[in-house]
């Protein structure tokens, strides 16, 4: 057998750690059961182990460095340098040793077999992963909120470049996810879906709380003093809302059923809320008269917070 220390790939000062690593290495590689048929693999196979059995163990190794044995283990002028490492038998014949595992086993106590055992669980793996599903693909959607809200239809372009409409639920909310089947990475064990995750844009009006549309009205001061019909936005269209004479900035109106479908003859609300705007520039006489108006009727709004 040629020298040791070159079978394993090692100087003749590396220490027991290097030794073992360099081992355990070529084990995994050359093990038979990783070679099936491969005669000059499990030769090899049996030289790196011999070497390993040699070096591993500090007093054959010191008598190697002093020559008193040869690259077997064997007395000088004794074995011939072709004897079999292992007696005469296969790769599966080493001996034991009388701890139970295999002379200068650099597993402790598993051996060969804790290396066959980690290489079939990688190969395992890798046959597991062979047949695994492709994976699932992810895709950002926006949509109207007006849309999200009544559900419509949006086309999407995949990565494979096929375009495809999918159906947006009436009452979709932020981040509501919607699966196609089959649309995803493709892989030996079947194909991965798509997942549509919706982000609905925001209104200019309107805002949603669960199921609900709330929208801020503005008012005159007029049609807040006198009352009026005004129209306000739904999701659906116009409609015309009374406010009361006499209405107050904060004052909210319940428009029920203008809110988020639920399903069938089933929707949320909508919740108005008015606010009393100023004109741009007070007209003198309107100043006037409320001067006047305040020297004879004057209240406080604010009493009522303890100001």
């Amino acid at each position: 057998m040629r020298d040791p220390y070159q079978i394993l790939g090692v100087e003749k000062s590396a220490d027991a750690a290097a030794i073992k690593s360099a081992y355990r290495k070529l084990a995994k590689k050359l093990h038979p059961d990783v070679n099936p048929g491969r005669k000059d693999i499990e030769q090899k196979f049996k030289e790196v182990t011999a070497a390993y059995d040699l070096l591993s163990d500090p007093a054959k190794r010191a008598r190697f460095d002093r020559g008193e044995v040869d690259a077997q283990g064997n007395e000088r002028g004794f074995a011939g340098a072709g004897a079999d490492p292992f007696g005469g038998g296969g790769w599966r014949s080493r001996p034991r040793s009388s701890s139970g595992g295999m002379g200068g086993d650099p597993f402790a106590s598993g051996g060969f077999d804790e290396i066959f055992a980690e290489f079939m669980g990688q190969q395992r793996g890798r046959h597991k992963s062979a047949n695994m599903r492709g994976g699932d693909v992810t895709y950002a959607l926006a949509v109207p909120f007006v849309e999200a809200a009544l559900g419509g239809k949006r086309r999407v372009t995949l990565a494979s470049g096929k375009t495809i409409d999918v159906t947006v639920p009436p009452g979709t909310d932020e981040g509501h996810k919607l699966r196609l089947r089959g649309q995803g990475e493709e892989g030996a064990g079947g194909t991965g879906d798509a997942i549509i995750e919706i982000h609905v844009e925001p209104h200019p009006y309107f805002t949603r709380k669960d199921n609900d549309i709330n929208l801020e009205v503005p008012v005159s001061l007029p049609e807040a003093i006198l009352g009026a019909n005004i129209k306000v936005p739904t999701l659906d269209g116009h409609v015309s809302v009374k406010v009361a004479a006499g209405a107050s900035s904060g004052t909210v109106l319940r428009l029920k059923g203008k809110g988020i479908p639920l399903g069938k003859d089933k929707q949320g609300d909508m919740f108005v809320k008015l606010k009393i705007v100023m004109p741009d520039t007070v007209p003198d006489d309107l100043a006037e008269f409320m001067e006047k108006w305040a020297k004879k009727n004057t209240y406080d709004p604010r009493k009522k917070l303890g100001w």
